[in-house]
């Protein structure tokens, strides 16, 4: 077949090599001038990695990413644990954004996929794709829509959530935090402070980490008129170990302010168009599923191209296969985000005084193990291992 893939981030990265691999012929449309990432950290879980390793990209990103056995988290005013799940025997790989885009970019140069520059994709006639500023591109047999949340392709109304964050990259510095672990510290849902080590960025030597602290929706302005002297000052009062991470924030354009949204499309397809990642499915970072969730939906999609001998019957398929698990961990981040971001004063309570308790009784270790490994539910449903 002829195939488009609209948006050259992790997804349609992904989805062009393993779309390739099965004989199609592919083709890769951005908006970029030159191939490059945005972005910070991310973790990619088990079953990402095994995405990864199909598409030959394991190896790199492994290479430039660091192994993550364990999320710890403490609440600020006491000390208390409230937060600690570990991987397993298998680890998580956090990851700089630019890093993962280089391991996947090189492996579509390896095999000569065409990736179209200054081609933002602005919609689709029939089996085209419309540019903004070229003549339509096509016919195509299927478009791949991996434009992201701001997709002008997925008709998905996602529901804005109240609370997002600012992040930012440092050196990882001399301090006695563990290098294979996300460490958080909490007051209350109001505050969230994270240090997440993820390995060195292409080119460079050193090992980084993101950090990130938690905002309302609306209340980046306001961090931004406070100043850094407040921000630095209220951050190592909660979290004192967070001091040589913040200090090498000196301007306010090395934090970027996130904002998420949640909301899931019943039919990821229309016509010849399937929607994966973001176009898709939305929600915030709380476990860390982003980046794997685009890299499963590209291993259903070709799964269900090589079981399937129409478009009709294979994006079908795909849906199906992801169903479950994207109903999964969109109800789990529905669940769990109020718990730590959020106005509330007594979810936090309950999270502290009764849920973190009763994740340390067994069985519920091993549930939320495979839970953050993305293994609770088989990714692919029927259609077998990713």
């Amino acid at each position: 077949m002829d195939i488009a893939i609209a948006g050259a981030g992790i997804g349609g990265l992904a989805a062009a090599s393993l779309l390739h691999d099965l004989g199609h012929r592919v083709i890769l449309f951005d908006r970029f001038a030159a191939p490059g990432p945005v972005g910070s950290g991310l973790v990619i879980q088990p079953v990402g990695l095994a995405v990864l390793d199909r598409i030959g990209a394991g190896a790199a990103a492994r290479e430039y990413g660091q192994a993550i056995t364990r999320m710890l988290g403490h609440e600020a005013d006491h000390g208390r644990p409230v937060l600690d799940v570990s991987y397993g025997a298998v680890p998580g790989l956090a990851i700089h954004r630019a890093a993962l885009f280089s391991a996947l970019h090189a492996e579509v140069a390896r095999r000569g996929i065409p990736l179209r520059t200054s081609a933002p994709v602005v919609g689709v006639d029939e089996a085209r794709l419309v540019l903004a500023d070229a003549p339509p591109e096509g016919p195509f047999d299927l478009i791949v829509d991996a434009t992201g949340a701001g997709s002008p392709l997925s008709p998905l109304k996602a529901r804005p959530l109240p609370f997002g964050a600012i992040w930012g990259n440092v050196d990882w510095p001399e301090t006695a935090l563990p290098s294979d672990q996300l460490t958080q510290r909490y007051r209350r849902a109001e505050r969230m402070i994270g240090a997440l080590p993820i390995g060195r960025l292409p080119g460079e030597e050193g090992a980084k980490a993101a950090i990130f602290w938690s905002l309302p929706r609306d209340g980046h302005a306001a961090w931004l008129s406070a100043g850094r002297a407040a921000w630095r000052a209220e951050a190592v009062a909660l979290w004192p170990e967070f001091a040589p991470f913040v200090d090498q924030i000196t301007d306010p354009d090395q934090m970027t302010m996130a904002r998420y949204s949640h909301g899931t499309l019943r039919r990821p397809y229309s016509g010849r168009v399937v929607h994966i990642g973001d176009a898709a499915h939305r929600a915030s970072p709380q476990l860390g599923q982003g980046a794997n969730m685009a890299l499963l939906d590209t291993a259903a999609l070709a799964r269900a191209l090589v079981m399937h001998p129409t478009i009709e019957e294979a994006r079908l398929a795909y849906a199906r296969g992801r169903r479950g698990h994207v109903w999964l961990y969109q109800a789990m981040s529905a669940a769990f985000t109020p718990q730590y971001q959020s106005d509330s004063r007594w979810l936090p309570v309950l999270r502290d005084r009764v849920l973190f308790p009763l994740s340390r009784m067994p069985p519920i270790p091993h549930i939320l193990s495979r839970l953050v490994s993305g293994t609770l539910l088989p990714p692919l449903g029927s259609l077998g291992e990713p």
